[in-house]
């Protein structure tokens, strides 16, 4: 008998308040709306609704996600950037939030605290999504499971995953979270000092033990990588880090750069790679090019090779970004 998964209303702020049984929802929605749009028979659910962009950093992938999601479905998005939003400095989070909620159906925010977000749905009395904070990145790890169950073909609790490269923060915590909510077998590799926190550590160690998951932090890239059916990496410095950060960043984290090596080591002749974008996998940037003057190297978290080979399934991810939060619209804003 299956399970009846009710998530109208809801806000999507973490992985981690979510049920394995309603993130399997969110991917399968997503999932029978990308076919739907591919065979031209999509049913607009959301028509009249209002949702409110509110973005503290440039986020051109996420707002054309965001926008093209919400116009499928019959939905309109206001954008409110940097210069637009300005959360904390000339209102409060709180009155900003009760501003919007009074009208719009939905907010989604992309910035830099999680607690602005949290704030956010405290407050404004309609669903909230977080759409990247410097703590979680819910979306894209939805889309990187939806990029997962089309191309790899295992149950949910049969996947390994690894994570290669700074694991502090967003997508490395966001990853142990929602795998382990699936019963996963998720793997980190990085540095010590780059290593998630212990709470997040903890919390997601619970509840894979509740499905049967495992999760594994190690310095050690062969042991992380064994058997996996993906690696994932993400950017080494965040927008906005100071040059100085460079040398000390990269120098810590070239041996977990993921490269044909690396990727032999898996013993997977089918692994693939993931990657939430903008990648520093060649020199054709002008940031590209001035890692290579600075530093050396022509490619930081993952080499060209492995990048345009037919592993790499960054771009079906990447589609899968706007799939992936038009099912959070449906499902917390449908009838």
């Amino acid at each position: 008998m299956s399970t009846v998964v009710d998530l109208r209303g809801r806000h999507l702020l973490t992985l981690d308040d979510y049920t394995a049984a309603e993130i399997v929802h969110l991917i399968d929605l997503a999932a029978e709306l990308k076919a739907a749009r591919r065979d031209g028979r999509e049913v607009p659910r959301l028509e009249g609704r209002e949702i409110a962009f509110v973005f503290e950093q440039d986020a051109p992938h996420a707002r054309c996600a965001l926008e093209v999601a919400a116009r499928d479905q019959g939905a309109h998005v206001t954008l409110l950037g940097p210069g637009g939003a300005r959360l904390g400095r000339d209102e409060s989070v709180k009155d900003t939030a009760r501003v919007l909620g009074r009208l719009y159906d939905a907010i989604e925010y992309r910035g830099f605290a999680e607690a602005i977000a949290d704030e956010l749905a405290r407050w404004a009395g309609v669903p909230v999504y977080n759409g990247l904070t410097g703590e979680w990145h819910p979306a894209q790890v939805l889309a990187d499971f939806l990029t997962l169950r089309e191309h790899v073909r295992k149950p949910w609790s049969e996947i390994a995953l690894c994570y290669l490269g700074d694991a502090r923060f967003t997508i490395a915590d966001t990853y142990v979270a929602g795998a382990g909510k699936l019963a996963m077998d998720i793997r980190i590799a990085a540095p010590e000092s780059l290593w998630p926190s212990p709470a997040v550590l903890d919390r997601a160690r619970a509840h894979a033990a509740q499905g049967g998951g495992t999760v594994l932090i190690t310095e050690d890239v062969e042991e992380a990588v064994a058997g996996c059916d993906a690696l994932i990496a993400d950017a080494w410095v965040a927008p906005g880090e100071l040059p100085e950060v460079w040398a000390e960043r990269i120098a810590l984290l070239r041996p977990y750069q993921v490269n044909a090596d690396v990727m032999a080591l898996t013993g997977n002749p089918d692994v693939k790679f993931l990657h939430g974008l903008p990648a520093s996998h060649n020199t054709d940037t002008a940031r590209g090019q001035e890692i290579l003057d600075a530093h050396g190297v022509e490619a930081l978290e993952v080499t060209e090779e492995v990048f345009e080979s037919p592993a790499s399934v960054v771009f079906d991810a990447a589609e899968n970004r706007m799939h992936a939060i038009k099912a959070v619209l449906v499902a917390t804003l449908g009838a």
